[in-house]
């Protein structure tokens, strides 16, 4: 995710319908403002318009919140003071990304166990090529060489 200047987020990208912690040192945490709100909204209409009062922590105002439907996450700051923090006119916009669905199993479907099956076996083959490599390229070197010893017991 591009990053922005004072504004972060605890996760890596914002996907639509999930919680997001969203944390703003700005302006108004400088200025030292006693009350923010984060005014916000979905797609390129701001659909589904919030607004919400965001605490004031040491690494600045915090809020969570959920995340709703669109292309793109719009929002912009508010201090009690009325003064407006809306990256000089552009608004804040970062892109939503669609969930990802494909893994989820509806109760009526049938489960089958088949890809899984193959992809294990296919998982241990590599495992198994990879030990065979490690062994080839140890000790086939020592043996060509003659500096190969089995280790005798030292009982004998």
């Amino acid at each position: 995710m591009e990053l922005t200047k004072n504004i972060f987020f605890n996760t890596d990208k914002l996907i639509e319908n999930t919680e997001v912690k969203l944390s703003y040192t700005g302006k108004f945490f400088q200025d030292d403002s006693q009350e923010v709100f984060i005014h916000y909204g979905f797609g390129h209409n701001w659909d589904n318009l919030n607004d919400i009062k965001m605490e004031k922590t040491d690494l600045g105002f915090q809020a969570e919140f959920e995340l709703g439907e669109g292309e793109t996450f719009n929002f912009c700051f508010r201090n009690d003071k009325n003064e407006w923090d809306n990256n000089e006119g552009n608004n804040y916009i970062f892109p939503l990304e669609k969930k990802q669905t494909e893994l989820i199993v509806l109760e009526d479907e049938p489960v089958s166990l088949g890809t899984a099956r193959k992809l294990r076996r296919s998982y241990l083959w590599s495992k198994k090529v990879r030990l065979a490599i490690y062994k080839i390229i140890t000790y086939l070197p020592k043996l060509i060489s003659g500096n190969y010893k089995k280790k005798v017991n030292e009982t004998e």
